[in-house]
C-alpha cells in the first residue's frame, strides 16, 4: 500500500505549527509577565500620582522657577558623589507635576520651583523596570527582553503560517464547544484581531531592547569602539567635556533663547548635563504634537547660548524613525483612548500567551502524559505573578519607598513555582483567579480609605480595578455553584 501523499502546504503548516509550540514553551512565562507589565505602565504617570494623590499639582512653570527648582536640588546635593546630569520635567497635560531629579534622587516641586516631596513611586518603578530589563542587571535585561521581542514576532508568523484559515475565520467562536476548542478558538480569534498591535510592540520592543547589542557592533566597526559617537547621529552631538568646576548652567537662559528659536515650542524636559562643570551644557526637549517622535532636543551651552538641535523632527529619517519607536511601543501618542487601546490589547496579548500553554496541556494530558505539576506551575505564572504584582503594593507601603521590590518579587515568584509543582491541587487556577481578584479588591479600597485622594485620576483607577475584581470573584462564585463549569475551572486564561 501507498503511502498517502503529503502536500507541501499542509509540510509547512505542520512545522510552523511545531515551532510555533517550541518557541511559544521557551518564552511564554517571561513573555506574560512582559505583557502583563507593559500593559499596567501604559498609564505610568497615571501610576505615579496614584502612588502618591495628595502631591501638589500644578499648570506650568516659569524658567526662573525652573532655576529655582535646579538650585534647590543642588544644594540638596552637597556631600553626594557628583551627579551626571540633572532633569527637570516640565508640567503637562498628562502629568500636571513638575519634578527635578539627579542620580541620587527625585523631588516634586511647585510653581515657585521649591521642592515640596520626594519622588516615591516605588512601585511604578517597579513594575517598569520589571517590564523593561527584568531587574536584571540593565544592559542584559534589555537583551534579554529584546530577545523576546523577536521571539514574539516569530510566534507570530508561525501562528498565522499554522493556520491558513486564520482570517476567514477570524469571528468564528465555538465558545459552548469542547472547553479546549473554545480555547483555542480564542487563542486564534484573539491572535488574528491584536495582530498589527502585537507586531507593532514587538518589532519595537526588539528595537529597543537590542539596541546597544547593535551600537556596540557599529562602534566597533566604525568609530574606535566609542558608542558615543555612534548615538550622536542620532540623538545629537554633545560638546566635549571639561571637568574643571563652574557654576551651575543657566537653564533659564536657554528657555528664554528656545523662545526665540521654536516659538510656541512646549518643553518637557529640561536636562542639564555634567552640571557644575566648565563642560556642562542644556539640553531641552521640545514636544512635537501630531507627530509620533518622543521630541526634539535643542542644545544649549552653560549661559543659555544656542548651539545646535537634534534633528529628530526633521533630520535623515533612520533618526525620525528612531525617535518615534518609543511612543509606538508605549502607546504614549493621542492621549487617552490611545492608552485604553493598547490596555485592552495588551490584556489580550496577554490572554493569548495564557490560552497558548493551556493549549500544550490540555493536549498532553488527553494524550495520557501527565502534566499535573506542569499546569499547576502555569496557573501561577498567569495568576500568581499577578498577585505578586498588587501584593507588591503592600510592601511599598509597609517598608516604605527604598523596598527592595524587584528582590521581594523574583525571590516570592520562584518560592511560589516551587509550592505549586510540590503540591499542585493548591495551585488551582480558580483559587489562584480569587486570591487576585481579592488582592486587587482590597488594594484599591484600601488606597480610597487610607489615601482619601481628593484628584479624579487616582479615584477613577481604584474604580476600575474594583469594576473588573468584582465581576471576576463573581464569575467565580458561579463556577463553584455550577457542577457543569468543573472542567472550566482548570483554565488559566484571564477572562
Amino acid at each position: 500500500m501507498k503511502a498517502e501523499a503529503v502536500s507541501p502546504r499542509q509540510t509547512l503548516v505542520k512545522r510552523a505549527l511545531g515551532g510555533h509550540a517550541a518557541i511559544g514553551l521557551l518564552a511564554s512565562a517571561l513573555l506574560y509577565i512582559i505583557a502583563l507589565t507593559g500593559t499596567v505602565i501604559v498609564i505610568h504617570d497615571g501610576w505615579q500620582r496614584w502612588e502618591q494623590p495628595n502631591v501638589p499639582e500644578i499648570a506650568t512653570l516659569s524658567p526662573a522657577a525652573v532655576q529655582s527648582a535646579i538650585n534647590a536640588a543642588v544644594a540638596r546635593e552637597v556631600g553626594q558623589p557628583a551627579t551626571t546630569h540633572l532633569y527637570v520635567r516640565m508640567p503637562s497635560a498628562d502629568m500636571p507635576r513638575a519634578t527635578v531629579t539627579t542620580d541620587s534622587g527625585g523631588w516634586y516641586v511647585d510653581a515657585t520651583g521649591r521642592i515640596v516631596a520626594r519622588e516615591a513611586h516605588g512601585w511604578t518603578d517597579f513594575m517598569v523596570g520589571l517590564h523593561e530589563y527584568l531587574h536584571l542587571p540593565m544592559t542584559w535585561g534589555m537583551i534579554l527582553v529584546g530577545a523576546l521581542g523577536v521571539m514574539l514576532c516569530a510566534l507570530v508568523t508561525t501562528g498565522v503560517l499554522a493556520h491558513p484559515k486564520i482570517i476567514r475565520d477570524a469571528f468564528c467562536l465555538r465558545t459552548r464547544h469542547d472547553p479546549q476548542l473554545a480555547r483555542a478558538d480564542w487563542h486564534n480569534r484573539l491572535g488574528v484581531w491584536t495582530l498589527p498591535f502585537v507586531l507593532a510592540v514587538a518589532l519595537t520592543g526588539a528595537f529597543i531592547g537590542l539596541g546597544s547589542v547593535g551600537t556596540t557592533m557599529l562602534a566597533k566597526a566604525y568609530t574606535g569602539g566609542d558608542m558615543l559617537k555612534v548615538y550622536a547621529n542620532i540623538f545629537g552631538h554633545e560638546p566635549p567635556s571639561n571637568p574643571a568646576r563652574a557654576p551651575i548652567a543657566d537653564a533659564a537662559a536657554a528657555m528664554r533663547t528656545l523662545a526665540t528659536q521654536a516659538p510656541g515650542a512646549t518643553p518637557t524636559y529640561v536636562i542639564i548635563h555634567e552640571p557644575l562643570t566648565a563642560g556642562q551644557h542644556v539640553q531641552i526637549l521640545v514636544e512635537h504634537p501630531r507627530r509620533l517622535i518622543y521630541g526634539e532636543s535643542y542644545f544649549f551651552d552653560g549661559a543659555g547660548a544656542f548651539h545646535s538641535k537634534a534633528g529628530l523632527s526633521d533630520g535623515e529619517i533612520g533618526q525620525q524613525v528612531a525617535a518615534s519607536s518609543y511612543n509606538l511601543h508605549f502607546g504614549n501618542f493621542a492621549g487617552l483612548p490611545v492608552e485604553i487601546a493598547y490596555m485592552v490589547m495588551g490584556l489580550a496579548l496577554c490572554a493569548i500567551t495564557a490560552t497558548g500553554n493551556s493549549l500544550w496541556l490540555e493536549k498532553r494530558r488527553r494524550r495520557g502524559l501527565g502534566g499535573e505539576r506542569l499546569r499547576a506551575c502555569w496557573n501561577m505564572t498567569v495568576w500568581g505573578s499577578a498577585t505578586l504584582m498588587v501584593w507588591m503594593i503592600w510592601l511599598r507601603a509597609a517598608a516604605g519607598q527604598d523596598a527592595p521590590l524587584g528582590l521581594a518579587f523574583w525571590g516570592a515568584f520562584a518560592a511560589a513555582i516551587v509550592v505549586a509543582a510540590t503540591f499542585p491541587r493548591i495551585a488551582g487556577a480558580a483559587t489562584l483567579r480569587r486570591v487576585c481578584a481579592s488582592s486587587v479588591l482590597v488594594t484599591a479600597i484600601g488606597h480610597l480609605v487610607l489615601l482619601r485622594p481628593a484628584i479624579a485620576g487616582p479615584i477613577v483607577i481604584d474604580l476600575v480595578a474594583i469594576a473588573l475584581s468584582v465581576p471576576l470573584l463573581a464569575y467565580d462564585l458561579r463556577l463553584r455553584h455550577d457542577p457543569g463549569a468543573a472542567a472550566l475551572k482548570a483554565n488559566p486564561t484571564p477572562t
